[in-house]
């Protein structure tokens, strides 16, 4: 397959370290692409939900390429911290060669100003003293990821449709949350500071539409994630665009990471762990 072209590409949500990442359509992606710019924003390495016990090739993988773009590609990556890798602020603004690790970010693109971060900070449910609750809730999603993957096993015997459980709540969460007032509030804001974009993660919901207010009017744009949907945003010929990862497009198969594994992973888990707050 040869490689798409892009001028940037923003990816979220990807819950490297559990059981619901879909790690081998990632790797496989990656791979199919040429970014200037790739941008993670946030929730990438899942710190909430991180085991040694559980970090298979494929994620490891899902970092091996990232790095191949950025060392043999020419890729410049931001990471931008969300609430699963919140652990990492406390080294904001780190900056190595072609990567920058960041909050939040500002780029001019073909003279048009996009705010990109995570958006957590719009999320009441992680705010003021409810973190212990949010995360007993991502243990109950993550188990039903599990659930769903254990599921649809046997409806491949089957031969029926896949189901998702985890979708159905996800969903009723975002309904609780308002989605919609999450949206207009990252919307309102870039509209005062004049931004013709802004890029958001956090919610697992890709979406790309212009909300207006009587102050003006901005292009809202979330990337998804890399547990339900598979979405990610791409930027080429001067236009916004919402990618949807389809396997039947995709030829190359996944090649397990064999050599070092173990100690790879073993490295992995002490960095995080030493993070964690």
């Amino acid at each position: 397959m040869e490689k798409r072209k892009l001028d940037v590409v923003v990816l979220s949500d990807i819950h490297l370290g559990t059981y619901g990442c879909k790690a081998k359509e990632l790797v496989a992606y990656l791979r199919s692409i040429q970014p200037s710019i790739l941008i993670l924003n946030g929730d990438i390495i899942d710190g909430w939900q991180f085991s040694k016990h559980y970090f298979p090739p494929a994620h490891l993988a899902v970092i091996k390429e990232v790095l191949n773009l950025m060392m043999n590609e020419g890729t410049r990556v931001f990471y931008i911290t969300g609430n699963h890798d919140e652990m990492l602020r406390k080294y904001t603004d780190l900056q190595l060669g072609q990567f920058t690790l960041t909050d939040k970010l500002v780029l001019e693109i073909n003279n048009k100003m996009t705010w990109i971060f995570h958006g957590d900070v719009f999320d009441h449910t992680t705010k003021n003293g409810a973190s212990i609750i949010t995360k007993l809730g991502s243990t109950g999603y993550a188990s039903l990821l599990l659930l769903n993957k254990w599921t649809n096993s046997i409806m491949r015997l089957l031969k029926k449709e896949p189901v998702s459980f985890s979708k159905k709540i996800m969903k009723g969460f975002n309904k609780a949350m308002k989605i919609e007032k999450f949206e207009e509030m990252a919307a309102t804001i870039a509209i005062q500071k004049k931004y013709d974009y802004v890029i958001c993660g956090h919610i697992h919901e890709p979406q790309k539409r212009v909300i207006s207010n009587e102050q003006g009017s901005v292009t809202y744009l979330n990337s998804g994630d890399w547990v339900e949907h598979l979405t990610s945003l791409e930027y080429k010929n001067s236009e916004w665009n919402i990618f949807i990862y389809d396997e039947k497009e995709f030829t190359q198969s996944f090649t397990p990471v064999k050599a070092h594994t173990n100690v790879i992973t073993d490295e992995i888990s002490f960095y995080i762990n030493s993070l964690a707050i």
